[in-house]
């Protein structure tokens, strides 16, 4: 299991947070909840999960996603 911790400046906004659920929501194992007072998502993921994969979906929303704390080696690709 991989577990991340995002934050991302504006996510508790409610068009935010629905096109957040769409995306995540399409991709089988990945579970997730929102923090909205401090703009933090904590995501789980049955499998193997790129960085990238998360970072894409946070700019397809206009979100910076920034990865906080240790990041699990089963998530592929460096923290930047």
């Amino acid at each position: 299991m991989v577990e991340l911790q995002v934050y991302a400046v504006g996510v508790r906004a409610p068009d935010k947070l629905m096109g957040l659920d769409l995306e995540l929501g399409a991709i089988p194992g990945v579970r997730y909840k929102a923090d909205t007072l401090h703009d933090m998502i904590f995501l789980e993921s049955d499998g193997p999960i790129s960085l990238e994969e998360i970072r894409s979906i946070f700019n397809k929303l206009d979100l910076q996603a920034r990865f906080v704390g240790p990041i699990q080696p089963a998530a592929q690709v460096a923290r930047l």
